[in-house]
């Protein structure tokens, strides 16, 4: 009987068949998810943040895949389905942004966040193109493509060292501003990513300029702000209206943040606008129409918990994706560049951009320090390598370049984001207390002055 026991087919197709591969990505993402769930309930306090914990388990992913010489993702060959996936991480990021952000928009209380667009991005995007020619021996086009993907401050990343939920003040500047510059890079890097792109294409000679500047720059960029406000207004008072009148439960609030970022989203990218600038306007008009703090928070609530598990996705494919061989494709060259990134052109860049600003320096250099790099860079790079513009080595080395950018900053800055949130806290000295005086008076200056202009 033994013998014929062991030909019974114990599980026949449909499903899985013995020794197959595919239960164990169902392993991989439960235990991902179980460890997730440790990682942030116990990270307060500890030297490490969750992204560290799933940069770590995807190193243990790719080590296995090396290994045992498993068929996985390459990040040249598959490069459309991580821009993709990278994209829905990050498009749900902005909108939770935005969300969280409860300071009106203008140039005085957001002038820490315009220092950072205005100077910072373009001083850092100049100084990683300019190396990259140097001394990576890029072409002009690529260059530009990667100083523009490693520019900006990731949202996905970032949130943690942010200001918090809807309701709560926006009292820490260093917080607001990282929030603020990490809600509008993003999407401001895109038209760079798309002249680098235009300058390594065949019709780099025609007349891309006016191409660029009118069609990625004006128009990209104005209807990314126009639909964002408008349709993130609109769904936040049409979805109060739906609320108080019974036809939504209110458990469902979690859900709509996933709802208007993808509809937004996709809205604007259908008529050639930036969709990462519309997904964080949107979140911030939606705020404004949404006059229910409570509603606020279980919206922000359901955004937040997509953004963790994108977080978690993306960080753990990151980890996944490195190799031995990879991590070498960028050279000397690229791994300078890297450190160079983190230690030296963000904060040298952060203190110029900041000169004569009320802020304390210990808050200048912590705005400075946590420039994160991370899903948003990977999207990216992957984006331009998918456009299958760029010669393949350039690509590879692209790629590459970020991937190494993104760990090095999840290491880096997951160290010390506790430590140094925790000296940011401290009392502040007379110094601190001198500046924030000066700063109040220069805000209720302004205010004063508007408030006379607007009188008949």
């Amino acid at each position: 009987m033994l013998p014929s026991l062991l030909h019974f087919p114990l599980a026949s197709e449909p499903g899985f068949a013995p020794g197959s591969s595919e239960p164990l990505l169902y392993v991989l993402g439960g235990l991902s998810l179980l460890v997730a769930m440790l990682a942030l309930s116990n990270q307060r306090g500890k030297l490490y943040s969750a992204s560290l914990v799933y940069l770590t388990m995807g190193v243990g992913v790719a080590v296995t895949v090396e290994v045992l010489d498993v068929r996985w993702l390459d990040p040249v060959r598959d490069a459309s389905t991580i821009a993709h996936a990278s994209e829905l991480a990050v498009i749900v990021a902005l909108f939770a942004t935005g969300l969280s952000i409860e300071r009106r928009l203008g140039w005085a209380g957001w002038a820490s966040a315009w220092r950072l667009l205005g100077v910072v991005m373009p001083l850092t995007i100049v100084a990683v193109a300019g190396w990259g020619v140097a001394v990576m021996g890029l072409s002009i086009g690529a260059a530009i493509v990667l100083a523009a993907a490693l520019a900006p401050t990731d949202p996905v990343l970032a949130g943690d060292l942010g200001v918090g939920p809807p309701g709560e003040p926006d009292d820490s500047e260093p917080r607001f501003a990282l929030t603020s510059e990490a809600g509008f890079n993003d999407g401001l890097a895109f038209p760079f990513v798309m002249l680098g792109l235009l300058l390594a294409g065949p019709t780099a000679s025609e007349r891309w300029v006016p191409s660029w500047v009118l069609g990625d720059v004006v128009w990209g960029l104005s209807v990314a702000f126009a639909i964002g406000a408008a349709l993130g207004s609109a769904l936040g008072a049409v979805y109060r209206r739906w609320r108080s009148a019974g036809h939504v439960r209110v458990t469902f609030d979690a859900w709509i943040a996933l709802a208007a970022v993808l509809a937004i989203y996709g809205v604007t990218e259908l008529v050639d606008g930036y969709g990462f600038v519309a997904a964080f306007v949107a979140g911030l008009a939606f705020n404004r129409a949404e006059d229910d703090e409570d509603a606020d928070r279980r919206v922000h609530r359901g955004g937040l918990l997509a953004e963790k598990v994108g977080e978690l996705a993306l960080v753990l494919l990151v980890g996944s994706l490195l190799s031995t061989r990879g991590v070498q494709l960028p050279g000397a060259g690229g791994w300078a560049l890297v450190v160079l990134l983190l230690v030296v052109i963000r904060p040298v860049a952060t203190l110029l951009a900041f000169a004569g600003s009320p802020l304390a320096l210990r808050e200048r250099l912590f705005i400075g320090w946590f420039g994160v790099r991370g899903i948003g860079s990977v999207y990216y790079a992957a984006f331009a390598s998918s456009a299958a513009v760029l010669p393949a080595n350039e690509a590879r080395v692209i790629l590459w370049t970020v991937l190494v950018a993104a760990t090095a900053s999840i290491v880096a800055h997951g160290l010390t984001a506790e430590p140094l949130q925790r000296l940011l806290a401290e009392p502040p000295t007379e110094g601190d207390r001198d500046a924030a005086r000066r700063e109040r008076t220069k805000r209720t200056e302004v205010a004063e002055e508007r408030g006379a202009r607007d009188q008949p």
